[in-house]
């Protein structure tokens, strides 16, 4: 890292901003690369130094990005936006919006709003035919109904992947519906009912000790009602002998009470018992069925891998629901399948419609890009957007798009990838630049030498287009062309000085003295001549 501390401010119109080769201006590009939110590099960090900080200032008082701040949760300023980028020494990262942390997702997304970095490596974005279908519907206006139609086809994806995940689940339940509804038969057929085995449990119990039941019955009654020691003739008998006190001893009273409600209490007893015990009879058949039902209920659970019978009947149902579901597949798919048919009708028709603004865009397009390549050098230039239309309709719609140029008499026109030079690249990525600037409204736009591979007169013509486009904007441009470096309203000098420590990377606004030298730099390289200061005033004078 060359830089140590450094701040700029960049003036409004057109700017120049030259310096050797090796200087550091990629450094200042990467830097503000880095603060919109590209990748993190930690070579970016000076050794030794815990950590790197980049920030930018913009300007968006004309830009109404108060829906973009609320909903991206934002403190909105309405007059500054102040992004900022600190590098940690560990690797990490964080990234703020006017001193609010924010993802750098937001920060790429507030980044498309705010700037356009040109580099030499985007003229590639030609050959790309997404790119070609953006300029179209940059200048066709289509950015509202595509909006519409995006969030539309993609509810339409989310029905189509529900569909998908339906007729997964049916086909896997189809695999699987005889083992389910074998299962289902069986626990039907068993026929439970909540509660029932403890009952059941519970008869066993009494079943099995018919004898030991009768024989206890038989002894209780036989002590409560026996003729000689029978416990209710002696309560009958301690009631009469208190019965005869009362007149003379009050107590006996209270006594003869509860000896009445006890022998009372016991002559109930004892009938019941009697009867309990001639109604308890052995019951081979009956025990028989009731060990054969419980043995039936143990072996279901124990094949469900179920502790009880509640767990059991649950899990009946559970197989009666997946059966139920099994039948219902067809018509739930059938209804989504119907559904889709329709969402697709009006997909189309929206599709439809973006197709007919970039079709009705696509001639205004063509013309004005070959009246600005003419005026740039190219004067037999052709240029055709071919449309095509997709086998299945997708995010951007149903279109296909290619921009096919040529550059010379009785040459075919092809795909832009197969024909341009890299000196038409650059002039057509301008122009195409230049026509789109007004629609997409961005503050500032700054161009990395995308001169390359010009010079003379076509130079002195871009210059006048960026210069053109500074009328309305904020235009920066690196470049190595004293054409070009004389146009500019404010020019800025990057430069490399050393220290006692070691070689810094700086940038400053040049005085209009400067300027003369720095463009006779340009002219005549590094020894200055009286020619190259003469020709170097003139074009700045011009």
């Amino acid at each position: 890292m060359l830089i140590d501390e450094l701040n700029i401010r960049f003036e409004n119109g057109f700017s120049v901003m030259t310096g050797e080769t090796g200087a550091g201006k990629s450094i200042i590009l990467g830097a503000l690369a880095l603060v919109l939110g590209q990748r993190v590099d930690t070579k970016s960090i000076q050794r030794n130094a815990d950590k790197c900080v980049v920030e930018a200032v913009f300007d968006i008082s004309a830009y109404r990005l108060e829906h973009f701040f609320e909903s991206n949760d934002l403190e909105y300023d309405g007059r500054q936006c102040i992004l900022r980028r600190e590098l940690l020494s560990s690797g990490k990262s964080r990234a703020f919006v006017n001193d609010t942390p924010a993802p750098l997702s937001a920060i790429k997304a507030l980044g498309d709003y705010l700037i356009d970095i040109h580099s030499q490596h985007q003229n590639l974005l030609l050959a790309d035919t997404q790119f070609q279908l953006n300029v179209v519907d940059v200048m066709a206006n289509t950015a509202d109904l595509l909006s519409v139609y995006r969030e539309e086809y993609h509810a339409y994806l989310s029905l189509a992947a529900q569909i998908g995940a339906l007729e997964e689940k049916a086909q896997k339940a189809s695999r699987e519906e005889d083992y389910i509804r074998f299962q289902h038969e069986e626990l039907q057929a068993a026929k439970l009912v909540e509660g029932e085995q403890v009952q059941l449990e519970q008869e066993q119990e009494t079943l099995s000790h018919t004898e030991e039941i009768k024989a206890s019955f038989y002894k209780l009654t036989t002590l409560l009602d026996g003729e000689e020691q029978g416990t209710n003739r002696q309560l009958k008998e301690a009631l009469s002998a208190m019965e005869s006190l009362q007149s003379y001893f009050p107590k006996a009273t209270e006594y003869a009470e509860r000896l009445r409600t006890a022998f009372i209490d016991m002559k109930d007893l004892a009938a019941e018992a009697n009867t309990l015990k001639e109604d308890i009879e052995l019951d081979p058949e009956r025990l028989e069925w009731v060990n054969n039902r419980l043995n039936t209920l143990h072996l279901l659970q124990q094949k469900h891998r179920m502790k009880s019978l509640d767990e059991l009947i649950a899990c009946r149902n559970r197989f009666a629901e997946q059966l139920q579901a099994i039948d219902s597949y067809e018509d739930e798919i059938a209804a989504l399948r119907r559904k889709q048919t329709e969402w697709m009708v009006t997909l189309e028709q929206q599709a439809g419609k973006i197709s007919e603004l970039r079709q009705g865009a696509a001639q205004n397009i063509e013309q004005q890009l070959v009246q600005r390549m003419i005026l740039l050098g190219v004067p037999n230039v052709r240029f055709k957007i071919e449309f095509t239309r997709n086998a299945h309709i997708g995010e951007d719609g149903l279109d296909g798009i290619c921009f096919f140029f040529s550059a010379n008499k009785n040459e075919s026109l092809k795909p832009v990838a197969q024909t341009a030079s890299g000196g038409e690249i650059s002039r057509l990525m301008l122009c195409i630049k230049a026509m789109i600037a007004g629609y997409t409204a961005l503050p500032s736009i700054i161009f990395d030498e995308i001169d390359a591979g010009t010079s003379g007169e076509i130079a002195d013509k871009m210059a006048d287009i960026m210069q053109d486009l500074g009328q309305n904007m904020q235009v920066i441009t690196i470049t190595h062309l004293p054409q070009i470096a004389a146009k500019g309203k404010a020019h800025y000098l990057v430069y490399k000085e050393d220290t006692e420590e070691r070689t810094v990377t700086n940038i400053r606004r040049l005085a209009d003295t400067e300027r003369v030298n720095e463009v006779a730099r340009m002219l005549s390289g590094a020894t200055l001549t009286e020619a190259s200061i003469a020709n170097a005033k003139e074009l700045l004078k011009r």
